[in-house]
C-alpha cells in the first residue's frame, strides 16, 4: 500500500475548474487579449507562471501580467470563490483513505490563501496532515515543484505515494517526482488525455473512488 494519497484541489476534489476559466477569460479580454473561455479553460491546472506564458508575449508579460494575474485573483476571489462547491463525497474518501492508515497531502497550483479556504469549504481541513501551493515552489504543475515539496514534507519518496488529479498537468507534474497518478474525470478533461499523460487508473470522480476504493491504487 502507499504512504501518502496526494489530491490535487482544483477540478479534484472541488467543482472549480469552470469557475476559474471566467476569471482567467475575463482578466485576459480586460488587459487586451482574445482568450476565449475554452482557451482558458484547457489551462487551467497550472499556475499563473505557467498558463499566463501561453497566452502572453515576452514583453506583455513584462508590461502588464503581474498586474493581470492580481485582477484574476481578486476578480475570482469576490465574484466565484463563494460559487465553489466540493464534489461529493469528498471528505467519506478521505476519511477511508485515512483508515487505511496513509497520510493526506495536497499538492495544488492555487495560491497559499485560497489553499486554506478551499479546503474549509470541502469540509476536509481537519483530514490533512500536509499542504503545498504554488506561493511554496518555484514552478507549478507541469513542473515537478509541488509534490517534491510535498515529498520532502512527507520525509518519503515518489514510490511511497500516490497523486490524484484531474489534469495531464496532475499526472505529468507527478510523473516526474517518481509518483503514479490516478486520474478523476470531474475536472472535464478526457480518460484518453489523462491516460496519455500517464494516469495508471481513471475514475469519473471521488465519490467513485470511494466506491472502488479496494480496488484502486490508494489500497493497493
Amino acid at each position: 500500500m502507499p504512504k501518502a494519497a496526494i489530491f490535487d484541489v482544483d477540478g479534484t476534489l472541488l467543482d472549480s475548474v469552470d469557475l476559474h476559466a471566467l476569471a482567467w477569460h475575463e482578466a485576459m479580454e480586460k488587459f487586451g487579449h482574445d482568450v476565449s473561455f475554452e482557451q482558458a479553460r484547457g489551462q487551467i491546472g497550472k499556475g499563473g507562471d505557467k498558463l499566463i506564458p501561453h497566452f502572453l508575449t515576452a514583453d506583455a508579460q513584462r508590461d502588464h501580467g503581474k498586474e493581470m494575474e492580481e485582477w484574476r485573483g481578486k476578480r475570482f476571489k469576490a465574484e466565484y470563490l463563494p460559487l465553489v462547491r466540493p464534489f461529493s463525497a469528498v471528505p467519506d474518501l478521505l476519511r477511508r483513505v485515512r483508515d487505511a492508515g496513509v497520510r493526506i497531502a495536497v499538492a495544488s497550483s492555487a495560491k497559499k490563501d485560497e489553499l486554506g479556504k478551499y479546503l474549509d469549504i470541502a469540509g476536509i481541513a481537519d483530514l490533512v496532515d500536509v499542504t503545498t501551493s504554488s506561493d511554496d515552489v518555484e514552478e507549478s504543475k507541469p513542473a515537478p515543484d509541488v509534490f517534491e515539496a510535498v515529498l520532502k514534507k512527507l520525509g518519503m519518496r515518489g514510490g511511497d505515494a500516490v497523486a490524484i488529479g484531474d489534469t495531464p498537468y496532475d499526472a505529468a507534474a507527478a510523473g516526474k517526482a517518481g509518483i503514479a497518478t490516478v486520474g478523476v474525470l470531474c475536472g472535464g478533461f478526457t480518460e484518453e488525455s489523462l491516460r496519455q499523460a500517464g494516469c495508471v487508473q481513471v475514475y469519473p470522480g471521488p465519490a467513485a473512488m470511494l466506491a472502488c476504493f479496494g480496488d484502486s491504487y490508494l489500497a493497493k
